[in-house]
């Protein structure tokens, strides 16, 4: 896993000393040494590298990384150029095409979003090949929720976006009065019609933002 070295570093130290970090490094280096395993290992931290604690405006919450050849980088819910759009990211440009009239791109690649300030952060940050949820439970959500606790205690304005029964679970953890909560049912073909469609996050999202005189964001996922 390569070292994170922005501004991260120093709120997350106090967790790279912990017995649990160590025994899920050595875990994860067995398994890139075991598996084939996604994301490749330059890319665990992509979230932290693309989108400083600094620049933070809104977080994502995703579950664990995609699980099919050559689509997790290290960012919830996006593939890399040339990958086909997943169902969830699908009906994400959906809502987005209903909410702020964005027209729906031909790529799932949201580092756009990333460098504008969206930490794009899954629970947990790898998983084996073809077998969803494998890394659940090996420590990765004890890391996840100190940055989770992390961004809560940042002062300035931040929108939690929190879709389906595993994001909203992190409610609790967000106390802080500053920051916006946007709760919707997950973005899964077997889940959106049950609230994420129609919940209009994005406009909710921007206007938040725009109140308390931060620059929105820019959704709009251009063509390749």
């Amino acid at each position: 896993m390569p070292p994170i070295s922005n501004d991260w570093l120093e709120p997350l130290r106090p967790e790279f000393a912990k017995p649990y970090y160590k025994q899920l490094y050595l875990k994860v280096y067995q398994e890139y040494k075991t598996y084939k395993i996604f994301p490749a290992a330059d890319d665990i931290f992509n979230a932290f590298h693309l989108t400083p604690l600094a620049n933070v405006k809104v977080v994502i919450l995703g579950q664990d990384p995609y699980h099919n050849d050559g689509q997790a980088h290290g960012l919830c819910f996006s593939v890399k150029p040339g990958v086909e759009t997943p169902p969830s990211l699908v009906n994400i440009y959906k809502e987005l095409n209903t909410d702020l009239g964005c027209y729906i791109p031909n790529n799932g690649y949201l580092n756009k979003w990333a460098e504008q300030g969206v930490l794009l952060l899954n629970t947990v940050l790898t998983v084996r090949a073809h077998q969803a949820f494998s890394h659940r439970g090996i420590g990765w959500e004890e890391f996840t929720d100190a940055v989770i606790r992390i961004v809560n205690n940042v002062d300035r304005p931040i929108v939690f976006m929190l879709w389906g029964n595993p994001a909203r679970a992190k409610k609790s953890m967000l106390t802080n009065p500053n920051h916006l909560i946007l709760e919707a049912a997950h973005p899964s073909p077997l889940s959106a019609a049950r609230g994420f469609m129609g919940c209009r996050h994005f406009s909710k999202c921007n206007e938040f933002l725009v109140r308390h005189g931060v620059e929105p964001i820019d959704w709009q996922i251009e063509n390749i």
